[in-house]
């Protein structure tokens, strides 16, 4: 399939980390089986993680009172946002795969790329509640995206019975976010307590990160509830239909880490595709 564009967004201070050698590892595979690579180092590229009311241009429409969210889709909408978001719209808008690269950090996404997110993914271009245009109906719909992060600790440690918790649990915030834009989300690729293993270990993580992304394309996305088993609307509460919950009745496991519906919550629902 020619004409394949990925988005790396990356997230690490220094160079020499793994974090960076995964990147690398991942533009050389793509690039490998015909991709256009992109790369948007923040660290280097100074980005402002901080949302402010310099992200538009122009005098806002309510000055009083300055709702953020509305401004900026408003400036969206008039083509007066600030340049550097810009920059990076137009990078999500040519991408067909957006990787996700970075440390977890105090068990979510360094406050650079979250502040990305926050200031990147404007109301209008990434989703708007006023259309329905939201998950599986959202903007990016057509698009994929994966996380692909270190962490500090082993493998064990971020199981149901490990001391920092689910891995699951972890995860639902970061990439129902992305979901939320209408990203189809790949299984994550997470390489556990980089800085305590050997280098052979660590090349091993590598050789099979490119191995994976040689056949990316092929990849079933994880399983998310479809927003046609939801009342859409304020008076529906945006909540499921009675029929969706009534099938539900008598399982023992909840539907996704998010709507678990008090029960037990799906294994691994978050870490892989569901066959």
């Amino acid at each position: 399939m020619a004409g394949r564009n990925a988005l790396i967004v990356l997230a690490h201070s220094e160079k020499t980390s793994f974090n960076h050698a995964m990147a690398a590892a991942a533009s050389s595979a793509l690039r490998d089986k015909g991709w256009e690579v992109t790369i948007s180092d923040l660290y280097a590229m100074g980005f402002n993680a901080v949302i402010s009311r310099g992200d538009i241009t122009g005098p806002p429409k309510n000055p009083e009172h300055f709702v953020y969210e509305m401004e900026v889709g408003q400036a969206w909408r008039e083509g007066r946002l600030s340049s550097d978001i810009v920059t990076e719209q137009k990078k999500i808008e040519a991408a067909d795969l957006v990787i996700f690269q970075f440390p977890l950090h105090w068990f979510g996404m360094p406050a650079i790329l979250k502040g990305w997110l926050d200031r990147i993914l404007t109301e209008g271009f990434a989703y708007s509640m006023a259309k329905a245009c939201v998950y599986d109906q959202g903007p990016f719909k057509k698009k994929k995206a994966m996380l692909s992060f270190t962490t500090g600790g082993m493998g064990s440690t971020y199981s149901p019975s490990g001391i920092n918790g689910d891995m699951n649990v972890l995860l639902w915030p970061m990439q129902v976010a992305l979901h939320f834009c209408g990203f189809q989300m790949l299984a994550p690729q997470i390489c556990y307590g980089v800085r305590y293993v050997g280098p052979e270990v660590r090349a091993q993580m590598l050789s099979a990160w490119k191995s994976r992304l040689s056949t990316v394309e092929q990849e079933k996305p994880l399983s998310f509830i479809p927003t046609s088993c939801f009342e859409l609307s304020p008076a529906g509460g945006f909540m499921l239909k009675r029929e969706v919950l009534a099938k539900q009745e008598g399982k023992q496991q909840g539907l996704t880490v998010g709507q678990h519906l008090g029960k037990a919550v799906p294994p691994d629902g978050q870490i892989r595709a569901q066959e």
